[in-house]
């Protein structure tokens, strides 16, 4: 069994907090200028060095993606950036140009490549490839099945490393190379700034009858033509490990810290679970069904791991999320008194019981009895988002403890 890494997505500090505590081997994030999350909060350069400490304190890793499609306005800040890079430290760049590629190795010598899954990376000679340039690692694309990676391993050095998608959303182009946004509104996706067409309502106009809009059916289940499930492997991890993959990658770098938790922790005691033996793996299965439901999701399937997916794996009747359980916030420190410190992100109130996420795997029901504002003021409830909020509840909870729904 190969030495299997859990990535994990953070879109800020607060979250790559969240992901190193709740189970990730590794973290990935961007900063502000040249990922593919340009609406993401990203990390400034200060974020990112104390975001980087904090992993490395903990034996995580870090790893910075710089895997925009570059136009020639792009290099000399690119340089710069790495530069930057190189006195912060992360462990690998995750990079999809063969340009920045270049930039990168010649400004961070010391630091990993990762060669992201925007290179269309589907055959063993690409690998091999990219390996003979100094690459550490490369993104599988989302369309290889997993009969596919393991001939890829099978062809590659043994100390030649395949990262793979294994939970979060899919794509409707192929390996995330998608002009539509950038088409319809000018907003680049090979740039960071995808609008999500694929998520889009769509109709039919006959070309003699402007401003008629005609639905599109697809087997009258609706129209939302490109939406796809949201992937999820979380019970084909020995297919996984047997394949030869060496990091399961989570999707996600836009999402909330409950998304991360959740999901970190579930494929965590999952892993860990396999290594311990498969009956155990198998034994818990329900478990981990039931706590990768507690965060938003569209629904699941497979993609292409176990061949070209059909019209099951879309969605054709709406483009909303699905969740059971709400976010109400992350510990932050316990105060003189005993009561939890958290940024409220929903509303609850006193009276309500609501649960406990732990690192650990362990999900305690607590009864809020007491509530306070940052002022030290009795309040019944918390309706503003962004509140600091100081929660007596029956169960005194820790730092980085998680209160959500218990829907």
């Amino acid at each position: 069994m190969r030495n299997t890494e859990l990535l994990v997505p953070a879109s800020s500090l607060e979250v790559l907090k969240t992901a190193v505590i709740y189970g990730a081997d590794a973290v990935y994030i961007g900063g502000e200028a040249f990922g593919l999350r340009a609406k993401a909060k990203n990390f400034s350069l200060e974020d990112m060095k104390k975001g980087i400490e904090f992993a490395h304190e903990r034996g995580v890793k870090v790893y910075v993606t710089a895997n925009i499609l570059a136009h020639n306005y792009d290099l000399e800040g690119a340089q710069k950036y790495f530069c930057e890079l190189k006195d912060i430290g992360p462990d690998a760049l995750i990079i999809s140009d063969p340009g920045m590629f270049s930039l990168a190795k010649k400004e961070c010598p010391n630091i990993d490549i990762h060669i992201s899954t925007q290179a269309n990376n589907t055959n063993y000679l690409t690998y091999d490839f990219w390996y003979k340039q100094g690459a550490k690692r490369v993104v599988s694309a989302r369309e290889l099945s997993l009969k596919e990676l393991k001939e890829i391993r099978e062809h590659i050095p043994d100390d030649m490393e395949i990262e793979s998608f294994i939970h979060g959303a899919m794509c409707i182009s192929y390996s995330g190379r998608c002009l539509l946004s950038n088409y319809f509104t000018g907003r680049d996706a090979n740039q960071g700034a995808c609008t999500h067409p694929c998520r889009w309502k769509y109709a039919v106009v006959e070309e003699s009858r402007p401003g008629e809009y005609f639905p599109v059916y697809e087997n009258e289940r609706g129209t939302f033509i490109f939406n796809s499930k949201d992937l999820c492997m979380i019970e084909y991890i020995p297919e996984l490990i047997d394949a030869g993959i060496d990091s399961l990658k989570i999707e996600g770098r836009m999402k909330t810290a409950l998304y991360v938790a959740t999901v970190a922790r579930t494929y965590r005691k999952a892993l860990d679970d396999y290594k311990k033996g498969e009956d155990i793996y198998r034994a818990n299965m329900d478990w981990y069904r039931q706590e990768i439901s507690k965060c938003t999701y569209r629904q699941f399937t497979t993609g292409f791991y176990f061949g070209k997916p059909n019209e099951e794996t879309q969605i054709y009747d709406t483009n909303t999320y699905m969740s059971d359980s709400v976010y109400y916030g992350t510990v932050s420190d316990i105060d003189e008194n005993g009561n939890a410190v958290i940024e409220q992100k929903n509303k609850f109130c006193v009276g309500d019981t609501i649960e406990i996420m732990k690192p650990n795997g362990d999900n305690i029901a607590v009864k809020v009895e007491e509530m306070y504002n940052g002022n030290g003021e009795t309040v019944e409830n918390c309706p503003h988002p962004g509140q600091e909020i100081h929660l007596k509840l029956s169960v005194t909870p820790e730092v980085y403890d998680i209160l959500r729904s218990t829907l």
